[in-house]
């Protein structure tokens, strides 16, 4: 029996039956309200405050299933649960497409009320889960669309943070003499860049968990040919990147890879300033991608000391250590061609 009462609305044009399902149901804790024809019984459950619906097969001048196809385009219809006195199977067939949560039959005796109570407190109960369920989906909906909200918040609070710090790096590097020293913060501003870049693609996206790494190597280029040209220098830099999309902890250390590979060719490979370096990111089948910084310059194949402090290449290999994968310089007749190929899809 409900622990509470149930408000149901029976659709039937037989008064004398509406009456004898008000008695019975009455007793198992049910207010039914009796209506004799399907407008009247659409009419009240517009109304609202309706738990269930019983509804007969045959209202005389209309069908049951004409009120289930007109329930069917209504938001958050109750249940329904349709009743006849045919047994044809194709009936309750028909009721069940139309909308219909269950069927009974109507027989003489107590079966028919046995059928009825139990199809009703079935409906209730179903009715009551898939709300729950409903709920709980948009709670989840909400709380998902919050942390989404503060995620962005909070990389856009980190871009502009990383962005003032590279600032302020670079009015050091300005009022600073020494070539060293100015090379040594002009690199460190890059480095800063390239993770400013990535948080502020995270806070423009509609997905925080992957990065478009097409798109943020294209602002990261971008950003290393503004700085070079800034110094004075002309060397030219271009980028052939296909899409790939990877998780965002990753794209942080191919960021910071390509960051460096860029930055030793513009300071190692034309040393009058000339010249062209070419960024490309491409899928090789199956799943792998790759990396790759080319130039036309005096060329290095990765063998012998490298020139400067050697942090870059620590960099690099602590990056390529953490995408599970490894630089590589390929011999070239000029310049120099440094690649790492990763895995995709790896988390």
């Amino acid at each position: 029996m409900p622990n509470r009462i149930i408000q149901a609305v029976y659709i039937d044009d037989d008064a004398a039956l509406g009456r004898l399902v008000q008695r019975i149901l009455g007793r198992r804790g049910y207010e039914v309200e009796h209506v004799t024809t399907a407008e009247s019984g659409l009419a009240r459950i517009a109304d609202g405050d309706v738990d269930v619906v019983i509804l007969d097969h045959d209202l005389g001048t209309s069908s049951g299933v004409a009120v289930l196809e007109a329930l069917r385009v209504r938001e958050q219809s109750p249940p329904v649960v349709y009743v006849t006195a045919s047994t044809e199977l194709s009936i309750a067939v028909q009721a069940l497409k139309a909308g219909a949560v269950d069927y009974v039959v109507k027989t003489v005796g107590d079966d028919f009320e046995v059928l009825l109570v139990a199809a009703l407190e079935q409906s209730v109960e179903r009715a009551r889960l898939m709300r729950a369920k409903e709920e709980a989906e948009r709670q989840v909906r909400q709380a998902k669309d919050r942390a989404e909200m503060l995620l962005a918040e909070v990389n856009h609070r980190v871009a502009n943070s990383l962005a003032l710090v590279g600032s302020l790096v670079r009015m050091q590097a300005s009022a600073v003499v020494d070539p060293g020293a100015k090379a040594a913060l002009a690199e460190t501003q890059a480095r800063i860049t390239a993770i400013a870049n990535l948080h502020r693609s995270l806070y423009t996206s509609t997905d925080v968990q992957q990065v478009d790494l097409a798109a943020y190597l294209e602002t990261l280029v971008g950003e290393l040919g503004n700085s070079i040209t800034a110094s004075g220098r002309t060397p030219t830099i271009k980028l052939h990147a296909e899409p790939v999309s990877i998780k965002t902890d990753r794209a942080v250390s191919v960021g910071m890879i390509a960051t460096e590979l860029v930055t030793n060719a513009l300071k190692y490979a034309y040393p009058v300033g000339e010249g062209e370096v070419r960024v490309s990111l491409s899928r090789t089948p199956p799943n792998q991608v790759t990396l790759s910084v080319s130039d036309d310059g005096i060329g290095w194949n990765g063998n012998g000391t490298a020139k400067g402090s050697g942090l870059g290449s620590k960099i690099i290999a602590a990056m390529s250590k953490s995408l599970g994968a490894q630089l590589e310089y390929h011999d070239r007749p000029i310049g120099t061609l440094a690649s790492i190929t990763f895995d995709e899809m790896a988390s």
